[in-house]
């Protein structure tokens, strides 16, 4: 297994179990203040709970992370897939009629499909003095409503579950319908129903004699004081503090400086949910700052604490490299999560082979990266090697220099090239520079595959760390726990005809120069995606050789089979190879690792990363739900046959088959086979002698005739 953010797949080896903690000792979690907290585990927002005892899980809106929030198939699923005592989360709406209705909006517009049926029902109302234009549910009666479908309202999230319809339920449908252990009403805005003849408190204390109702929060003082001791000595009031600078409406105060009052919050509730920078602050820059005494405070009064706006697909701390259970342990941990952190662990179950060192926390290959993925417990470190103008072995991610350097902004920017028989984009690659050129003129730069989603990494290191030549990370490993070591060798026929070096024999050099040749303590594996590459270590070396395919198969033929067993010992392919995706939906699992393993070849997936946007939806934009498709292993329960069904990891293609026929994507073209075609390769050229013209000489002449051309249209334009 391979992975950019390290730090994630070390604590990645256990699905999100943290519901079935509630079954544990409290005495076995440890959180800030030693105090235990509650969380929604899964991509729907969420809340923690602070309480003393193991965590409950809150679904706020259900599973709202994959379906509407609100809807029945996001309340059903969140009882099927999170803890079976999953406390069910509902914001209440009044209709015109007095039904109370659970909306995760006050302006339906959002998160329902209403304009399509109303189209001139745009209002505009005062909502906590503040004029808000919108369709309101105060407009319609319930049987007005019937028609009216739930929708999507994040547009992170897919919106194919929209077309299917979704009613609006009411809160007596919560209870009927899916009989959960229990219910979270949250309300909010209640003086802008009263402008509409409506009570809120009235509602709310009618539907509790006719509901079991667990839990009711609000942001305003009034509302809580208005049904404190008129309900059930079961249901505690939670006083939901907003922003620090919003004005709470009843008394006037900012939200921050009732803070200061826990004593007067006392008076009104039991408990209060907080945001979760309320407990952790961050700064400016989004990176965690010390966390408050907002725990302590709340408990010294007497009150129960709640932290709330926790979601996978939103933006949280760098410091937890958009891995959410690293978040989650923030708040909550116990001896099980703690251990899988921890260094001296039984390298190779499964393998954990970095991917450019930690690349998700700082610029790839470099000094920082290396050691984030020792200190996060990787098990294999790895150098992608590439060669400099001199000949001197280095690890970058790419040949080409604009992708993790500074060379777009160098001197050396004026050399770009495409080089076909590399890629098709402008690069100014390695072998334009020398080594001095790199170490004394670049600085490393942090990659951002998602930067379209605004999901930048570790900004402030984005330059940080040094670049390392191949000598230099052989040096750096000796010493380190690690099962051993990877390097990639890519692009050899091209160097060996082109630029005149033999990579193979450059590698074999420095790995023999390092001691690797005579030592046993650490493996050394070889990665190629050219079969020529690794049929030629084999012929010089003992070291463990790895073929990567790097192109989508859905299987491996015989023939394929017996040409990979002739000259590598293991495997590595695409998660895509694996569970082929269709539109961000996984549709199958594939026969390729079965057919592998058959073969007695040790099968590595790669690259997994921490971003939501790169997991497929049916992980729940949840490394660790990836992390567990793949490995399937039970480090912390080893609860065997009794392992509940929502820890099981997610089946391929079930929910695109749930999508409604009109809103699935269009069909797939077949995946092809791996064929023994596919793999064979010739033998790699020789180095090109000194008396063949040089590809750098080539580009100087490519180059003349560039700027030769761009002086005749300057005499001569175009008209």
């Amino acid at each position: 297994m391979r992975g950019s953010h390290v730090c994630s797949l070390v604590s990645s080896l256990v699905f999100l179990w943290l519901g079935v903690a509630a079954a544990q000792k409290a005495s076995s979690w440890k959180t800030l203040s030693v105090r235990s907290y509650a969380m929604h585990v899964y991509k729907a927002n969420g809340q923690l709970t602070i309480s003393g005892n193991a965590p409950a899980i809150i679904a706020k809106g259900g599973f709202s992370g994959i379906f509407p929030d609100s809807s029945e198939f996001a309340y059903q699923f969140a009882l099927i897939a999170s803890s079976p005592d999953t406390i069910l989360y509902c914001d209440v709406r009044l209709t015109k009629d007095g039904l109370g209705i659970c909306l995760p909006d006050i302006k339906m517009d959002n998160c329902t499909n209403i304009p399509d049926f109303y189209q001139q029902g745009r209002k505009s109302y005062l909502v906590n003095g503040v004029s808000t234009a919108g369709w309101f549910s105060v407009d319609y009666n319930g049987t007005e409503l019937g028609q009216v479908s739930l929708k999507q309202s994040i547009f992170s999230r897919s919106p194919r579950f929209d077309p299917s319809f979704f009613p609006i339920l009411a809160v007596e449908d919560i209870a009927s319908k899916f009989k959960p252990p229990g219910m979270w009403l949250n309300v909010q805005h209640d003086s802008f129903y009263s402008q509409f003849n409506l009570s809120m408190s009235n509602y709310i204390l009618s539907v509790s004699k006719r509901v079991i109702v667990d839990y009711i929060s609000s942001p305003e003082v009034s509302f809580l004081t208005k049904v404190s001791g008129k309900l059930s000595n079961n249901t505690r009031l939670v006083f939901r503090f907003l922003d620090e600078s919003t004005i709470e409406p009843s008394t006037k105060q900012t939200y921050g400086s009732m803070l200061k009052n826990f004593t007067f919050v006392k008076t009104f509730a039991s408990g209060i949910i907080v945001p979760k920078k309320y407990i952790w602050p961050v700064s400016p820059d989004n990176y965690l700052e010390p966390h408050t005494s907002v725990v302590d405070d709340a408990h010294k009064a007497g009150l129960e604490i709640y932290a709330a706006d926790f979601a996978n697909d939103f933006m949280f701390s760098y410091n937890h490299s958009y891995d959410p259970l690293a978040e989650y342990l923030s708040f909550i941990d116990n001896g099980c999560f703690t251990n899988l952190k921890k260094r001296k662990t039984d390298h190779g179950k499964p393998l954990i082979i970095s991917h450019n060192g930690a690349s998700g926390d700082y610029p790839a290959c470099t000094d920082l990266a290396y050691q984030k993925a020792v200190d996060d417990g990787a098990d294999v470190i790895d150098c992608p090697v590439q060669l400099t103008k001199d000949g001197i072995p280095i690890c970058m991610s790419s040949i080409n220099l604009m992708d993790d350097t500074t060379v777009a902004k160098s001197q050396f920017a004026s050399q770009t090239a495409v080089i076909k028989d590399i890629e098709s984009v402008l690069g100014v690659f390695t072998f334009n520079l020398t080594w001095d050129d790199i170490v004394k003129n670049l600085r490393p730069k942090i990659s951002t595959p998602f930067s379209s989603f605004k999901l930048d990494r570790n900004p402030r290191y984005r330059n940080a760390g040094n670049f390392m030549r191949l000598s230099d990370f052989l040096d750096f490993t000796k010493d380190k726990d690690l099962s051993g070591i990877m390097i990639s060798v890519e692009h050899a026929a091209f160097v060996a005809e082109e630029l005149g070096f033999d990579m193979v024999d450059s590698v074999i050099k420095t790995l023999d120069a390092a001691g690797y040749s005579n030592q046993t303590a650490q493996k050394v594996m070889i990665q190629s995606s050219n079969s020529s590459v690794l049929v030629k270590f084999k012929q010089q070396t003992k070291y463990d050789l790895v073929y990567m395919i790097n192109e989508e198969v859905k299987d491996a033929a015989p023939s394929s089979l017996a040409a990979i067993k002739k000259f590598a010992d293991a495997v590595s392919v695409e998660g895509n190879s694996i569970f082929p995706e269709n539109r961000h939906f996984t549709t199958y699992q594939t026969n390729l690792v079965e057919s592998l393993q058959n073969a007695g070849l040790p099968v590595y997936v790669y690259t997994l990363m921490n971003e939501f946007a790169s997991q497929p939806y049916d992980f729940f934009s949840d490394a660790t739900a990836q992390i567990n498709a793949y490995v399937q292993v039970n480090t912390c329960m080893h609860m065997g046959n009794n392992t509940p069904s929502f820890m099981a990891p997610a089946r391929p293609g079930d929910l695109l088959q749930i999508i409604s026929k009109p809103a699935q994507p269009p069909a797939m073209s077949p995946m092809p086979l791996l064929t023994g075609s596919d793999v064979a390769e010739p033998p790699l050229p020789p180095a090109r002698t000194a008396q063949a013209p040089s590809l750098a000489s080539r580009m100087q002449a490519h180059a003349a005739i560039v700027v030769t051309l761009a002086m005749l249209l300057a005499c001569h334009p175009l008209v």
